[in-house]
């Protein structure tokens, strides 16, 4: 009994033991988390081994900017500048190099006739040159593009004058009369604002120069007249029945871009300008102090114009400075307002610019 006992005790034992070691294996440690494989039919890759970090690179260093070209002092600049209204801002430059004060080696010529200067910009004989706006745009077309304009120099210069026999306050007032101008410009700006104003009148080129005409009115042979400053001044210091009773560049920006109208301007040979920008800033620089002394002090201005060739007469170009408009505008604000100019000439006489509107490769806008 007690070994049947004994028997079955052990056999129990033996069963816990045999049941422990069963439950410890059939437990699965924790999985470890896994990637999703590239691709179930791959081979599993061997690790490969660490590459070894790439040296970094060094920054080059930051380059300067290239120094600005200094001006070549000793280089020819050929100016060449008109009598009159359109050189007026000149003045004052000629008689710095004169003095032997310019920045550049400059040459200058005072010239009566458009054509003479523009004949020696085409032969390469001027660099730089005062002309008039439209006398610039004919010689671009002309040129194929050979010239650029630098700066305005000169506004409106044109007035209506009355030797008292017709009122006349406002461009609507001529409407039916006969008024004489001179051919060119004075006469295309004349056509352009009656169109642009509605009115009719009649337009004599009679007296085809601006002398021509100037003579006529100080002589009391016309009642009505379209003549430029400083000739308005000379006119109506000879014959006291007259006035200037209409200004033009009023009337104008009664109907156009304000400013727009503008009748002189400084120009460059393009090859000039592309080689010697250095020495163009320096030119614009001291013009545009030249054209600043004719507000800073007339009388001083008048007596370098007369000294310079470019008006017979100090006292006559001090008094008329103040109605010359002249100026000195570069730049976006250059191209602007000449472009509104040379359209309306397009439009009215397109023959006066040369035929078609400059491109905007026409204006030089320095960088």
């Amino acid at each position: 009994m007690k070994k049947k006992l004994f028997t079955t005790v052990f056999a129990l034992l033996l069963c816990a033991c045999l049941l422990a070691g069963c439950g410890s294996a059939a437990a699965p440690a924790a999985p470890a988390q896994q990637e999703a494989p590239a691709s179930e039919s791959a081979p599993a890759e061997e690790a490969a081994p660490a590459e070894e970090a790439a040296p970094v690179e060094e920054t080059a260093p930051v380059e300067e900017a290239a120094p600005e070209a200094e001006p070549d002092r000793d280089l020819p600049v050929r100016v060449y500048t008109l009598n009159g209204t359109t050189g007026f801002g000149m003045a004052g430059l000629i008689a710095e190099a004169g003095e032997g004060k310019a920045a550049l080696n400059y040459s200058f010529s005072v010239e009566s006739d458009p054509s003479v200067v523009t004949a020696a910009l085409v032969s390469g004989d001027c660099d730089i040159a005062a002309l008039p706006t439209n006398a610039a745009a004919a010689l671009y077309n002309k040129t194929g593009g050979k010239v650029q304009v630098l700066a305005l120099n000169t506004r409106g210069v044109l007035y209506v004058l009355t030797d008292g026999s017709i009122e006349a306050d406002s461009l609507e007032d001529l409407a039916g009369q006969t008024v004489y101008a001179p051919a060119q410009n004075p006469s295309f700006i004349l056509e352009a604002l009656c169109r642009a104003r509605g009115v009719e009148l009649t337009i004599d080129n009679s007296y085809a120069q601006p002398a021509e005409l100037n003579a006529a009115a100080a002589a009391g042979q016309v009642a009505l007249a379209v003549l430029p400053e400083p000739m308005v001044t000379v006119a109506c210091s000879q014959n006291p029945n007259l006035k200037a009773a209409i200004d033009l560049s009023a009337e104008w920006d009664k109907v156009m871009e304000p400013g727009s109208l503008v009748q002189g301007c400084v120009v460059v040979r393009r090859e000039f300008a592309d080689a010697h920008g250095a020495e163009l800033a320096v030119f614009l620089e001291e013009y545009g102090r030249s054209v600043a002394l004719l507000e800073e002090d007339a009388a001083s201005a008048a007596q370098k114009i007369e000294e310079s060739g470019i008006f017979a007469k100090a006292a006559v170009a001090a008094k008329a400075i103040p109605r010359c408009n002249i100026c000195f505008v570069t730049g976006e604000e250059m191209q602007r307002q000449l472009s509104v100019f040379l359209q309306s000439m397009f439009e009215t006489a397109p023959q006066s610019i040369g035929g078609s509107v400059p491109g905007d490769d026409f204006y030089y806008i320095a960088g």
